[in-house]
């Protein structure tokens, strides 16, 4: 299944949008809606909430007075932090056993306001932030719900900030007026589901485009997700969108750090499963000796293209791919060198869908560039 996280601060419409994602088709497993089975009258979690804040937390036919309790517990961060103590294994219990009973190809919404603070971006195959600016947020609480200023203006501090969601962001929906349109989204979360079950990679035309200065935190989001499913190994962000100003094909270059190709081949799966499928076993056009085996699996997103390369760490492929890449980020003459070529490859490769021709027609000028960029490493070294 595709695992699509949905946050954003509290008024911010998460819900609108859920909604919307539910009528096209999605399945929602809704945080706030768990969080409220898991304080049930009569369960565990309700009578360790009284025990820590007071039976006066409950209304009289012995449910849970939810203003009540938020009013202590967003008064600090050490009740605030209580609370989330009780809460958050049950409801990270209830949340695993929904995912488990949806279909196989479901495009599974994950409504959760606090996936930035407990760092759980990394775990979904996409991550959508609903977006309204504070004072919006701030009226909707006090006027549509009733909330008192203060407390709303307590549950807003307590979370994280438009910066730290922006950087989990795969997607920035913003929600301060109009309600936006979530067609096309809903596209590209078809594709990509349909990418990962059927082990399909997205793939296009070498349409080379100037740089584009979010790639650097796209490539952050990626490697995150690419590390979690290789065990925390190392990934580098290579090739041409890791060189600041460079014109450039819209796909990110990774390397994933192996032992070795039996390595390689025994995360086959579990990077097709986090939506980087396998594309084949590869040998990188030998820039001098040793053994240049690699691993290729590419992005499953059709709205983020992604090359990803397995080598063994500190072998002749893996010392290449980072010197070519920092040589062209220190050398003007050659990044322009560079980008003619690859701008006018991209012309004459324009209805490649795959991007080997284009690959390979670079190979004679990277081949003179070993010299240069043997050069440039010795100079690094001395």
């Amino acid at each position: 299944m595709l695992r699509v996280g949905l946050t954003g601060g509290i008024g911010s419409g998460k819900s609108t949008i859920a909604k919307l994602l539910a009528e096209n088709g999605a399945v929602v497993i809704d945080a706030d809606q768990l969080a409220r089975e898991v304080l049930e009258p009569g369960s565990d979690g309700l009578k360790e909430v009284v025990k820590a804040f007071g039976e006066d937390v409950l209304n009289d036919d012995g449910t849970l007075n939810r203003a009540a309790l938020a009013a202590k517990a967003f008064a600090s961060e050490d009740a605030r932090q209580t609370l989330n103590g009780i809460t958050h294994p049950r409801i990270g219990a209830l949340t695993g056993q929904r995912m488990a009973e949806a279909p196989e190809d479901a495009i599974v919404v994950h409504d959760i306001p606090l996936l930035v603070e407990r760092d759980m971006a990394a775990a979904y195959h996409l991550v959508i932030v609903v977006y309204a600016d504070a004072e919006t947020r701030l009226r909707r609480l006090v006027t549509s719900r009733g909330m008192d200023r203060q407390d709303a203006e307590n549950r807003i501090a307590a979370q994280a900030t438009d910066e730290q969601r922006r950087a989990v962001a795969d997607v920035w929906l913003d929600n301060s007026g109009e309600v936006p349109d979530v067609t096309v989204l809903w596209d590209r979360l078809v594709g990509f589901e349909k990418n990962v079950r059927t082990q399909s990679y997205a793939s296009g035309s070498p349409i080379v485009v100037p740089y584009d200065g979010r790639w650097p935190a796209q490539a952050r989001r990626v490697a995150r997700r690419i590390s979690l499913a290789a065990g925390g190994r190392h990934v580098e962000h290579i090739g041409s969108t890791a060189v600041p100003g460079l014109a450039a094909k819209d796909v990110l270059d990774f390397q994933l750090a192996v032992e070795d190709m039996e390595t390689a081949d025994s995360l086959r799966e579990s990077l097709a499963q986090a939506g980087f499928p396998y594309v084949g076993p590869y040998t990188d056009t030998p820039q001098g000796e040793g053994d240049w085996s690699k691993r290729l699996h590419a992005g499953a997103d059709p709205g983020r293209r992604v090359n990803l390369h397995l080598r063994v760490f500190g072998g002749p492929g893996w010392r290449w791919a980072i010197d070519f890449r920092n040589w062209i980020r220190q050398d003007a003459q050659a990044r322009q060198e560079y980008e003619n070529l690859k701008v006018e490859l991209s012309q004459r490769f324009a209805t490649d869908s795959t991007g080997f021709a284009y690959g390979e027609a670079k190979g004679p000028w990277m081949r003179q560039a070993v010299a240069r960029v043997e050069a440039y490493r010795g100079g690094q070294e001395s």
